[in-house]
């Protein structure tokens, strides 16, 4: 089996297409052995290192050359205190050794068009969309390029359930909102690849197709379940939905997802500059 099989058999265990054929490719192996890391050491990466990933991050793919992301790094000991303490339970958020805030920047474009004499309302659901996808584009592409140097990284995007708070502490402007913060530093421990849904559900051929859904999501409980079970402690909403006697991660998730997250965001939207029309 080719390393690079191996990986995806790692990745996903469904059974489907395991890239025989293809040229081994280290850069390709590399992604599908990625990992989240929340533990760190306190070895800090060099300036020059991180220098680059952040021109790596800002030379992502852009909507329109529209150019619609900023990267914000946290540095002030006590900013970074203040932001880790809105989220007890990731603490990893105020101690890993860097972390950067990647943000949607529509406040740029509109600007522009103001230097150059010429109307540009970008706080409409447009101008949100393609600055959001312009800073999570930067931020994965921050993160292959810092996995590829032997660092590690975990996406932060609970930030966003704090937006006020963490907007005031940032000292955002209108029409610039964060889309997801990025803890980065050199791993203490190796962690695991996490086990993905099985690609029969999540890719389509000509038409979307999702009938296969309840069985393929079963097994896929069932494989995870096997591999990293959630402990009987960590079970979700227990006084509201109760006590599951399997707790996979569909259960999971559909609890999580039923306590809705980031009802403050919508608001702030509205009120730092976009209406969505």
């Amino acid at each position: 089996m080719s390393a690079c099989a191996d990986a995806i058999e790692r990745r996903f265990g469904d059974g489907g297409p395991s890239g025989d054929g293809a040229a081994e490719n280290e850069f390709i192996h590399r992604v599908l052995s990625r990992k989240t890391v929340r533990r760190y050491s306190d070895v800090v990466p060099a300036e020059g290192l991180l220098d680059l990933l952040v021109a790596a991050a800002l030379s992502s793919s852009a909507k329109s050359d529209f150019q619609q992301a900023s990267i914000l790094r946290v540095t002030d000991p006590v900013q970074r205190a203040a932001i880790g303490k809105l989220f007890p339970s990731m603490p990893w958020i105020g101690l890993s050794p860097v972390f950067f805030v990647f943000l949607g920047d529509a406040r740029r474009l509109q600007r522009v068009g103001q230097l150059r004499g010429k109307p540009v309302s970008n706080g409409t659901l447009e101008g949100f969309f393609n600055a959001s996808i312009d800073a999570a584009l930067a931020m994965q592409t921050m993160i292959l390029s810092a996995e590829s140097v032997g660092l590690g990284v975990c996406p932060i995007s609970v930030i966003r359930n704090e937006v006020d708070k963490v907007a005031a502490l940032l000292g955002l402007p209108d029409l610039v909102f964060p889309v997801a913060g990025l803890c980065l530093g050199y791993p203490q421990s190796e962690g695991y690849v996490s086990l993905r849904l099985p690609r029969r559900v999540t890719t389509h051929c000509d038409r979307y197709d999702d009938s296969a859904l309840p069985e393929a999501i079963d097994d896929y409980d069932r494989r995870r379940d096997a591999l990293h079970a959630i402990p009987r402690e960590q079970q979700r909403s227990n006084a509201e939905f109760g006590d599951a006697a399997f707790y996979g991660w569909s259960e999971d998730k559909a609890r999580q997802a039923a306590k809705a997250e980031g009802a403050a965001f919508p608001p702030y939207l509205r009120s730092h500059g976009f209406n969505f029309d």
